[in-house]
């Protein structure tokens, strides 16, 4: 058996391990959380091989979709495969958020719609976006009633992400997701930390718990935060009473999760535990799928670089090699790297596990002038807020 993060305190979660979003139901009761230049339909197209779940975008800003930017486009794009489709928003304007779910629903490209209310990046929060946003109560509701207004046209369901709040003395989860609810979206995810923690500590679990017992069974409710195994899964679920999580961070250079998740879900104690020939294996196909995403080699094996650490972490590689594979230019290049590793080297166990991606110290949160002052937005700052949306995602 593999080296988990978190023993599970009960054997299993709740008995179903489907999840209904609206309309849509799900075998598994997993979604893959949005990730600025990582869940591009590469990525998802190589989890979806290993395991079932709900696959969602990387997040586009609600006013680059309206005005139909390329790369929002691209961003927003599905192949025929991926159902359903799920597409991530960040938006600070309830006009331009209409827009731009009417535009996703009138136009048939997206079966499930998810709004970010957890980035906690300072580029965005000192906008008033993100986790800074729900602060304002009467924004968020705005926002979020509009989106599922528009929404409904087409039956399209709306969730939305979140994080706790602000900091430890300005939390909004509870009161969101409230609000959230009673305007008719059909899932809400949680991230247990703030804005403050941004990816630092341990996620605050007890958070989610708190949350599920305030909204209850009226709507699903989605756990995020430190999930690096099936076996963290599993003790969320029975810790917290949720209806299921949202895999962030735990994924990165190991889509074999999804299929862990499966198996433990369904009560099987099978696990990926890859040798490092699969890994180079998977390493290539991600390689190649890339490169088919971005209709350019070049461009994407150069996006296969960031992942390159991700999934060798752990494994014997080498210094000079990773360093390698770190610049790889061509795919033919990419697979003489390959070549070199000992395909023999089997699972290194909790080297492999744990912890990965982003890890942060807690900062204080940059936050427009005045921001705490009041909990109702003041319209003058609408040009502020405006600022937020210039960039193609809020991520």
């Amino acid at each position: 058996m593999s080296v988990i993060s978190r023993a599970p305190e009960t054997a299993s979660p709740k008995p179903e391990t489907a999840l209904r979003i609206g309309p849509i139901e799900l075998s598994s009761p997993v979604v893959l959380a949005p990730m600025a230049g990582i869940t591009n339909t590469a990525f998802r197209r190589l989890c979806r091989e290993y395991g079932a779940g709900l696959y969602v975008t990387e997040m586009v800003t609600t006013r680059a979709l309206v005005e139909r930017n390329p790369k929002t486009m691209r961003i927003i794009h599905h192949e025929p495969y991926e159902t359903p489709r799920s597409v991530q928003l960040y938006g600070v304007d309830p006009v331009t958020m209409g827009q731009a779910v009417r535009m996703l629903v009138e136009e048939d490209r997206a079966d499930h719609i998810d709004l970010n209310f957890g980035c906690p990046v300072p580029k965005v929060t000192r906008k008033g976006g993100g986790s800074a946003l729900p602060w304002k109560q009467d924004l968020f509701k705005s926002i979020v009633t509009t989106a599922v207004t528009e929404a409904a046209r087409r039956d399209v369901p709306v969730t939305v992400k979140m994080r706790k709040g602000i900091d430890a003395d300005h939390t909004t989860f509870l009161d969101a997701a409230e609000t959230a609810r009673n305007a008719g979206v059909a899932a809400v995810a949680l991230h247990g930390r703030t804005a403050a923690d941004l990816y630092s500590g341990t996620a605050d679990w007890d958070a989610i718990a708190r949350l599920k017992d305030h909204l209850g069974d009226t709507v699903p409710v989605l756990g995020n935060g430190d999930i690096f195994a099936a076996e963290d899964a599993l003790d969320m679920m029975a810790k917290t009473g949720c209806d299921g999580v949202v895999i962030g961070r735990g994924c990165q250079g190991r889509p074999w999760l999804f299929g862990d998740l499966a198996n433990a879900l369904n009560g099987s104690d099978e696990r990926h535990r890859p040798g490092l020939a699969e890994v180079a294996r998977a390493v290539y196909k991600h390689g190649e799928y890339l490169v088919d995403h971005f209709e350019d080699e070049f461009l994407g094996v150069r996006d296969l670089r960031k992942h390159i650490a991700w999934y060798f972490k752990g494994y014997p590689v080498g210094g000079e090699l990773r360093s390698q594979l770190a610049m790889v230019a061509s795919l033919e290049e990419l697979a003489g790297l390959l070549d070199q590793l000992d395909k023999t080297a089997p699972y290194p166990g909790e080297a492999a596990e744990g912890s990965r991606g982003r890890t942060t110290r807690p900062k204080k949160p940059h936050l427009p002038e005045g921001w705490l002052d009041s909990r109702i937005f003041d319209p003058s700052g609408k040009s502020l807020l405006s600022e937020a949306e210039l960039d193609i995602s809020g991520g």
